[in-house]
């Protein structure tokens, strides 16, 4: 019974848990919803949620789609450096869906856990343009099931209200750029790091050398001639 559970937990056979929240760390319904959504106590994934503010959604937009997409890719490098303070990056996901619970959310997958955990405690103390910053751990581990596959290859029906992750992407040249410059930022901090140990460990195995102390040095005295 146990492996059965198992086997089925967040799926859509599974009748306790909401296999939306599981796949996606977010449910339309919410708080309402009438399935458990279980928060993940650790998890290399954080969700930051209603980050992206989309200008075409904003009334009276004049941009043109160059420049929605040069907005977009200046917020993409934004979120990448400042998040990259907290520790390595193995992904980053912006969603372009207009659904509340989808809406603008940031997903960041860090290398460690530590890390994902460090960015959430700092993150809920900022604002960002003048709001504060609402981040948490996600249960996502796999983008390839949390995005719409419909939407990569321009089928989506359900448009922006899709309840699956609509990303938008970036340049592929600004996201090799910087991925490339984290690994070689991650790449001199090791270097450093060994010099460091190396020096410490020459220290432990190098005998000081205290000097002695000098004995004090006796005159000879001498005895006046008879």
């Amino acid at each position: 019974m146990a492996e059965h559970l198992a086997s089925i937990f967040g799926t859509e056979k599974d009748k306790v848990h909401c296999s939306f929240y599981h796949k996606i760390g977010s449910c339309r319904h919410g708080d309402r919803c009438s399935r458990r959504h279980v928060k993940p106590t650790y998890s290399q994934t954080i969700l930051v949620s209603n980050m992206y503010k989309n200008p075409l959604l904003q009334p009276g937009c004049t941009l043109s789609e160059a420049q929605v997409q040069q907005d977009f890719e200046d917020f993409y490098e934004d979120m990448f450096l400042e998040l990259a303070k907290y520790g390595e990056i193995e992904e980053l996901k912006i969603c372009d869906n207009v659904g509340d619970h989808l809406l603008g959310n940031v997903y960041v997958k860090f290398h460690k856990e530590d890390d994902a955990q460090k960015a959430v405690d700092s993150l809920n103390n900022r604002y960002y343009a003048g709001l504060p910053v609402w981040a948490e751990l996600s249960p996502v581990t796999d983008f390839r099931e949390a995005c719409c596959r419909q939407y990569d290859v321009s089928e989506c029906n359900r448009g922006g209200f899709c309840n699956f992750m609509h990303v938008r992407k970036p340049d592929r040249t600004l996201v090799r750029g910087l991925f490339d410059g984290q690994d070689l930022t991650l790449r001199e901090m090791r270097r450093v790091e060994r010099e460091k140990r190396r020096t410490l460990e020459r220290s432990r195995r190098t005998p000081s050398r205290t000097p002695s102390p000098r004995s004090p040095r006796h005159h000879r005295s001498r005895s006046p001639g008879h």
